[in-house]
């Protein structure tokens, strides 16, 4: 059991959250009324989704100084893991926006600047697909890498938070951010341990492909 606590948490923590996110009360606000509960779901996955690109931008920067193939290699997977995480939070989101907007997208800045982060890393990918020389593909990746998260950041995080930009979302373009209105003391009970959860799920995911990746480098060079 030693190694395993993090996983068994992150298993119970989502499980929690799933339990909690369709049974618990949970206010009763205008328009959003019970699509409210995709809090607990659709705002964890991009949380999850943004750390392990953290993850793959520090791997790439020790690459970077290291020359060390594993780095790279984590900083891959957890591009591929992140992706994972970003495509069921766009999923997710495109639910909630049918159901409170009336479509499942709208001209919103941050759903566009999410839609370009994503595409910048799937670009990511094909980049590394291009590359047949490792070392060159691991250098050529580990520097798109950083430009790829200095743009995921821009359009993600700061752009619809620039004065004068109108965002449906909550916390950007001058809508206020979730906070005692609209997400009690109730809802924080679930809503971070779901975050915790999905992050811990991404994690280990990321260590699985890892360990798969390095027994198929093994039997390649073996």
């Amino acid at each position: 059991m030693k190694g395993m606590w993090w996983k068994l948490l992150g298993i119970v923590l989502v499980l929690y959250a799933i339990i909690g996110g369709f049974l618990m009360p949970v206010p009763a606000m205008p328009i959003l009324n019970e699509t409210i509960r995709n809090t607990f779901f659709h705002i964890p996955m991009w949380f999850a989704m943004m750390i392990l690109m953290t993850i793959s931008l520090v791997s790439s920067i020790q690459y970077l100084s290291s020359g060390n193939l594993q780095k790279d290699a984590a900083a891959s997977e957890a591009i591929n893991v992140s992706l994972l995480m970003g495509f069921l939070g766009l999923f997710t989101g495109m639910l909630w926006a049918n159901f409170t907007w009336g479509t499942p997208w709208t001209n919103d800045v941050k759903l566009n600047g999410t839609a370009v982060a994503i595409l910048i890393y799937v670009a990511y990918i094909i980049l590394r697909g291009s590359l047949q020389d490792e070392h060159r593909r691991a250098k050529v990746s580990a520097v798109y890498n950083i430009f790829a998260y200095v743009m995921m950041m821009l359009f993600i995080n700061v752009i619809p938070r620039l004065s004068g930009t109108d965002s449906l979302h909550p916390g950007n373009g001058g809508n206020p951010a979730f906070g005692s209105y609209d997400m009690d003391n109730t809802m924080r009970m679930v809503f971070y341990p779901a975050i915790i959860g999905w992050t811990l799920i991404g994690t280990w995911i990321l260590s699985l492909k890892m360990r798969i990746n390095k027994i198929e480098n093994k039997l390649l060079y073996d």
